[in-house]
């Protein structure tokens, strides 16, 4: 049994390391040579032996300060090789066969080519090193390989020189900022590339490349537009420029995750590279920025500063997911950002914190890293960011950051070495925030107004408990910012004056409940207003207030912070589905309730896409944290009853304002359009509009207008649906990535024989067990979205999704992995499906030579908490 690696038995690196050289040589097999050039650490004695984390390599030659050492001299068990104690140089000689990687990790093939991805420790797999974050060395590379068959060799830094040996031919990169060996990448491939330039503020112009397979090139614009836009934005909102003389990035088909941000060559999914009108979705463009810009602020914010161990994950990521959207919510459609990080964390990381999964921002221990590669990580950790620099305030923020940079440029670094920076120049301590990454699970925040008026005065008294997460059942009070407002009765929000000051301070305030229970009096508050509270979704809590319906549509008729508007949208389908839930009569949307919709849905001065989001529907995750335990079939049934009570209220209307957009074409139109079609298609209604549907699906000019179309068709069946299909498939069978959606929305359609649906997708010859994107389109689409079939009463979608995973643990563990984690939220739901979907992890826990991945996952899910 592996032994869990914990944060209390940190120690630093063993030596220093002066310098890398690695030369490759691409045959029929791959060589490696390594050149380390070491140092003692100061203070540290030599130990007799250095252990080298190599993992799946045949060691061919080994050599310690220059001596060749016989086979007898060291030892390799097939992940770690032991060699006498060096005191200048190590040098390793391995053959690799990537041909055979499955799993992604480390070199692998993909489309003819060679690509790596290294974190979080896949370098262990190229060469032997110390292959942890916090051995930082400046790399050189020199690549040797065919030229016909690898015309384009890339590594990180830039190139230096390049040379012809008669069929093949060479290149040498060189990377002068120190880095640790998980952001190391290289490419030997036949590519095209698509260039274009930058010019930092200080003048200094940076080469771009975008690399990616032949006959794609007109797929690039969109995400060089988006490099150089984060370029910029860096710099004006950062003060960071770039570094390096080039800048690439390379698009794979094959990818475990999104994109890695290795320094100056970063390696995408292809997803977040292509696009064009007609085969992307104004949710792809929006994503495929957003990604770009992420990998790009990396730069500083986890290349040039790092992390000093894997529990500091957070540190780069949600530090960078902070800088994202930021970043996305500033450039044109950005309005609604907030609104969709706020739902992805709701419907992703307040399900993970209340499962047995749950962990810290800054986790205790791990088993296998890949593991933690999570919402918590990513998404919650930019919530501490974003909390702390509500409480500074934008212009001690920067300075904090600036502060940050500066201190720490070129060092592997702790939440704790961060949190310090941030508060150093702004006489604020920010150490009560370190409780955020320490403590699992998301806070309860009650919250209880009070009008006095023979006082004039409104008291709004704030109470916090967070419930207890496997291995944490006592939790400290957290600090939690509270941007507020308060409203009168015509959606003005009041002057703000707190009991103690001399005047009003603002009609917005950010207010810090840091104890259990925590009292704010204001002043001169003639009449009982409606509070507005944590505007733009201030801190990552569950809000429990006193509102009543008509103080929430209240809010979502005035109230201009987006947020809160979506919020009360949110809660008010959430009140009717809770009636729903506990009524044995027929219950719903009540008539006030109705005509708060319709206010949004008749206002011709919103903006499309804030309506479009304050219309929607909550998430199914969402519903199933608030209601759980909770049938989830009956639950999901209930929800769509809901939206076709308020698509038969409203049908006129959706149809006129469907109608009136028809003429824009922008995606703020279109967001809302397609929400109207959706409303026009629920049941009850969509026997009248399979007509108008099929006919935006055969007369759209963009793939966000057809796909809509296509999967509303396909929801419900019939022989439209059926000809969409085969006329989608026909246009787009040879694009791998306009494929996937015709994948994703067959799994997740409500009609007909789900699980045959199923077993035929994967028939197609396009599917790939080994290719991520193909799995994710039709395991991960059917197991996250379907799911009135998924919890499918006699557990056969439990089954059906188990046995994919089980196919998937020889071939990629960390994609097995990841699926499994469908399965842990087994205790939220009630009998039977809480048994049959536990009878699905036992099975797989059952399975004999499992991975750590999936030891750690299951071994999670099945605990007793």
């Amino acid at each position: 049994m592996q032994t869990p690696k914990r944060l209390a038995d940190y120690t630093p690196p063993p030596l220093e390391l002066r310098s890398i050289h690695l030369t490759i040589r691409f045959a029929e097999q791959v060589e490696v040579i390594g050149e380390l050039a070491v140092a003692p650490r100061p203070g540290r004695s030599p130990d007799s032996v250095l252990v080298l984390d190599a993992e799946d390599l045949e060691v061919l030659e080994v050599a310690v300060d220059g001596r060749v050492l016989s086979p007898q001299d060291y030892r390799y068990d097939g992940a770690h090789l032991e060699i006498p104690w060096p005191e200048t140089s190590v040098r390793t000689r391995v053959r690799i066969d990537p041909d055979r990687n499955t799993r992604l990790e480390g070199l692998f093939p993909c489309g003819g080519g060679y690509f790596t991805q290294c974190e979080a420790e896949g370098f262990r797999r190229i060469t032997p090193y110390l292959d942890r974050p916090d051995v930082l060395a400046p790399f050189e590379v020199t690549l040797h390989a065919d030229r016909q068959r690898f015309p384009i060799l890339l590594a990180n830094g830039n190139c230096v020189e390049t040379g012809i040996e008669g069929d093949r031919h060479w290149a040498r990169w060189v990377d002068p900022y120190p880095k640790p060996a998980y952001l190391f990448a290289v490419v030997a491939a036949d590519l095209a590339c698509v260039e274009d330039r930058f010019v930092t503020a200080s003048g200094r112009e940076v080469a771009l490349a975008c690399y990616v397979a032949h006959g794609l090139e007109d797929r690039c614009g969109h995400a060089l537009d988006s490099l150089k836009a984060a370029m910029r934005w860096d710099e004006e909102n950062y003060g960071r420029e770039y570094d390096l003389d080039r800048y690439m990035i390379v698009a794979v088909s094959d990818f475990n995750m999104g994109a890695m941000e290795n320094k100056g060559l970063n390696i995408f999914n292809s997803q977040f590279v292509l696009a064009r009108p007609d085969t992307a979705t104004d949710d792809d463009y929006h994503h495929i920025a957003s990604v770009v810009a992420h990998e790009y602020f990396h730069n500083w914010t986890g290349n040039r500063i790092t992390c000093r161990d894997w529990f500091q994950l957070s540190l780069k990521e949600g530090l960078t997911v902070f800088r994202d959207q930021c970043f996305s919510a500033d450039q044109p459609g950005g309005a609604v950002q907030r609104i969709r990080d706020v739902a992805r964390l709701k419907a992703m990381q307040f399900r993970e914190d209340a499962g047995p999964l749950a962990h810290p921002v800054r986790p205790e221990s791990y088993l296998e890293i890949n593991n933690f590669y999570t919402a918590t990580v990513y998404e919650k950790g930019a919530e501490v960011v974003r909390m702390m620099a509500n409480t500074l305030g934008p212009a001690a923020f920067r300075r904090g950051m600036d502060r940050y940079f500066d201190r720490h440029d070129g060092q592997a670094v702790t939440v704790e070495d961060f949190v310090d920076a941030l508060g150093t120049d702004s006489g604020q301590d920010l150490s009560d925030f370190l409780i955020w990454y320490r403590q699992a699970g998301t806070p309860r925040l009650a919250v209880r107004g009070v009008h006095d008026p023979a006082n004039r005065t409104y008291t709004l008294e704030f109470c916090q408990h967070t419930p207890p997460t496997p291995g944490q059942p006592d939790k400290q009070p957290v600090p939690i910012p509270v941007r507020l407002a308060l409203l009168d009765a015509s959606g003005e929000p009041l002057p703000l004056r707190l009991s103690g000051e001399d005047r009003a301070n603002g009609h917005e305030r950010v207010l810090v409940v840091r104890e259990a229970t925590t009292r704010f009096c204001f002043e001169d508050v003639a009449v009982p207003p409606v509070p507005s509270l944590l505007r733009g979704f201030s801190a990552p809590v569950h809000l429990a207030d006193d509102l009543t319906l008509a103080d929430r549509l209240h809010l979502l008729r005035h109230d201009r912070d987006p947020m809160v508007r979506w919020q009360a949208a949110q809660q008010v389908w959430i009140a009717a589905l809770q009636q729903a839930m506990t009524s044995t009569a027929s219950a719903g949307l009540a008539p006030a309730a109705i005509a708060g919709f319709a206010s949004v849905l008749d206002d011709a001065a919103l903006d499309p896409t804030l309506a479009a989001e304050l219309l929607a529907l909550p998430a199914y995750e969402t519903l199933l944290d608030a209601f759980a335990p909770a049938d989830p079939y009956r639950l999901e049934s209930l929800r769509q009853q809901l939206r076709s009570q308020l698509a038969r209220e409203l049908e006129s209307r959706w149809a006129a304002r469907y109608a009136a957009l028809a003429g824009r074409d922008d995606p703020a139109a279109r967001a809302l359009r397609n929400r109207c079609l959706q409303f026009l298609m629920a049941d009850g209604l969509e026997v009248s509009y399979r007509g108008l549907c099929r006919r935006q699906f055969d007369e759209a000019g963009t793939m966000t207008e057809r796909l809509t179309a296509l999967a509303l068709l396909v929801d419900h069946g019939g022989e439209d649906a059926e000809s969409a299909l085969a006329a989608f498939h026909e246009r787009h069978a040879h694009d791998d990535l306009v494929l996937d959606k015709w994948f994703r929305i067959q799994a997740q359609a409500r009609h007909g024989a789900a699980l045959a649906r199923l077993d035929a997708l994967m028939a197609h010859p396009a599917f790939r067990l080994t290719q991520p994107n193909k799995v994710r389109a039709v395991v991960g689409a059917f197991a996250h979205g379907n799911p009135l079939h998924f919890h499918a009463p006699d557990g056969s979608g439990y089954a059906w999704v188990a046995d994919r995973i089980a196919a998937l643990v020889s071939l990629n563990p960390q994609l097995a992995a990841r699926l499994a984690g469908v399965f842990a939220g087994w205790r939220d739901l009630t009998p039977p499906s809480r048994d049959l979907m536990r009878a699905q992890l036992v099975r797989l826990a059952d399975l004999p030579g499992l991975p750590p991945d999936l030891i750690e996952v299951l071994g999670k899910a099945l605990a007793d908490n």
